[in-house]
């Protein structure tokens, strides 16, 4: 299995990008949140295909960031390739701040 630390780059394309900036986070954010160790989970319900992953973690800006994303090979380097980006909402931060600090 590929694991996030091999990663050696973005895999972006207008079509991730849109989907990103639909919910308002930018590619600048995202790749800002993979490069301060963000937690990460499986996420075994879409990955039927591949294997699908989320990272959750604080922007810069202090925002609390959900992105799920997949690692892809492309020309010898594993790059992460954002799926989906959105702001998380006040109750999800209330979980997972609550199971942070179990």
């Amino acid at each position: 299995m590929v694991l996030l630390r091999d990663a050696q780059g973005f895999d972006w394309d207008r079509g991730n990008r849109r989907k990103c900036r639909k919910h308002g986070v930018s590619k600048e954010e995202i790749e800002e949140l993979f490069l301060s160790d963000p937690d990460i989970y499986a996420d075994p319900d879409h990955s039927a295909t591949e294997q699908r992953l989320r990272a959750i973690g604080m922007s810069s800006s202090g925002r609390w960031v959900f992105v799920a994303f997949a690692l892809r090979e492309r020309h010898g380097q594993t790059l992460i390739r954002p799926i989906s980006a959105r702001y998380m909402r006040a109750r999800e931060i209330r979980n997972y701040a609550g199971e942070e600090g179990a």
